[in-house]
């Protein structure tokens, strides 16, 4: 890809909460509401793993370190999104994520699990070009 000078594009997701849309990209630093976000996902990722989650490393693409990678899969945008709708939208009512590009298989596992831990509903939809 490089030798043609292809890029790949970015991914990014978007919750829209009381009339404004949050977009994040993996491993985003730009929330004003960065700690909340990473302390819900820690805590969601903890319980993941008590309940069996296993992370999907071929959703990784780089050549990075195993821990690198669970860093990685940790902090997919569609997972930032959904902390934060957590944290935000009001319980009962449905989280929805929207994504630029197709979700990982495991954004779509994870997405499963926590929506078993916390009893909440989630799409997570992409927007994909005809």
């Amino acid at each position: 890809m490089r030798d043609k000078r292809v890029k790949k594009e970015l991914g990014y997701s978007w919750i829209k909460y009381k009339g404004k849309v949050h977009v994040f990209s993996t491993d985003d630093q730009s929330s004003p509401f960065l700690g909340q976000i990473y302390a819900e996902l820690e805590k969601l990722n903890c319980k993941m793993i008590e309940e069996g989650y296993i992370p999907v490393m071929s959703s990784v693409l780089h050549d990075v370190e195993e821990s690198e990678k669970i860093k990685m899969l940790n902090h997919h945008s569609e997972k930032l999104a959904i902390a934060f709708g957590l944290i935000f939208v009001p319980p009962g009512l449905p989280v929805q994520v929207i994504k630029n590009l197709r979700v990982s298989i495991d954004c779509h596992n994870a997405t499963k699990f926590i929506s078993k831990i916390t009893q909440r509903k989630f799409t997570v939809e992409a927007l994909l070009d005809p």
